[in-house]
């Protein structure tokens, strides 16, 4: 099957190796040479304008759009537009809003186009482990482009889904995102605790290796934290500085939208925020005031 890829960066790039591993043709563009020359060196078709890259599309074409979320999506789809033609597939496997795909697929369907919106997980590993796919759109788009699902998947019948209209996708993403936010602070909370106790001179390196195996907190996160462990215990030339992609914060919009509670979530997005003051005006705002009722001490530059 023939897919077109517009960013070739670690994940587009790897998706597109994954495809040509399997047997499909796949036809990339981005405004990076080098990420083109190595498409083409690893045996697939890199181009060098969106014009050339429908071009070497057979029809009904399908084009997955890898770029960030917002303006750069909008920008891409109308530039496409008037190169394609009615039946051709757009599809978005980045980090967008569900809202702004929805907004997408009805005008574009309008048009006699098809739009898929694919939530996409498996980061810099996709290429060996494979990608997890949360697909929302029609379904018969969606049925015409299973075999590239299939191949990009863990397992042909593993990791992807079509799980619901337009729009689904992305929000079953964003959920998803949102959990990995929480999942992300209680191991951070966790190793932080026993680093703490010094007296036990726990080594947490250790720790995350046992409890990769058999314990009901072992998961990939933690394969990935114990390998950075191994690497750098102490951490050493890091910024306690954690930026967010935006979904953590549409997941805790939705909870409140849908009157659901989820202090998890919405506290480590918080903790997210806090981690870029430096010297933060709310702390010293709450010394002085413990100053102020009780006589506490508060220390100062």
């Amino acid at each position: 099957m023939e897919l077109g890829i517009i960013g070739l960066g670690k994940m587009g790039g790897n998706m597109a190796e994954r495809l040509h591993q399997a047997g499909h043709k796949v036809v990339g563009f981005d405004f990076n040479a080098e990420a083109v020359n190595k498409l083409t060196a690893a045996g697939s078709v890199g181009v060098n304008s969106l014009e050339d890259l429908v071009k070497n599309l057979a029809a009904p074409r399908a084009i997955w759009i890898m770029v960030p979320a917002g303006d750069p999506v909008d920008e891409t789809i109308a530039r496409l537009e008037p190169l394609m033609q009615k039946g051709d597939t757009f599809i978005d496997g980045g980090n967008s809003n569900y809202k702004d795909s929805q907004r997408r697929h009805a005008a574009l369907t309008a048009k006699g186009f098809n739009f898929v919106d694919v939530g996409t997980s498996g980061g810099v590993w996709g290429l060996e482990e494979g990608y997890s796919m949360m697909i929302g759109g029609d379904q018969e788009p969606v049925g015409r482009l299973s075999p590239i699902f299939e191949t990009l998947a863990p397992a042909k019948n593993q990791g992807w889904g079509h799980v619901g209209p337009a729009g689904a996708g992305h929000f079953v993403k964003m959920v998803h995102n949102g959990i990995e936010y929480g999942m992300m602070q209680a191991y951070a909370e966790g190793f932080s605790i026993m680093k703490a106790k010094e007296p036990l001179a726990l080594d947490l390196s250790q720790i995350a290796e046992i409890w990769r195996y058999g314990s009901v907190v072992r998961s990939w996160l933690l394969d990935l934290t114990a390998e950075a462990l191994k690497k750098n215990p102490e951490l050493d030339g890091l910024q306690a500085y954690v930026t967010d992609s935006g979904e953590g914060r549409w997941t805790v919009f939705e909870a409140i939208d849908l009157n659901i509670s989820a202090p998890v979530i919405t506290e480590s997005l918080i903790r997210r925020l806090r981690s870029r003051e430096d010297n933060n005006f709310t702390d010293r705002m709450i010394a002085i005031q413990r100053n102020a009722f009780g006589g506490h001490s508060v220390k100062k530059d």
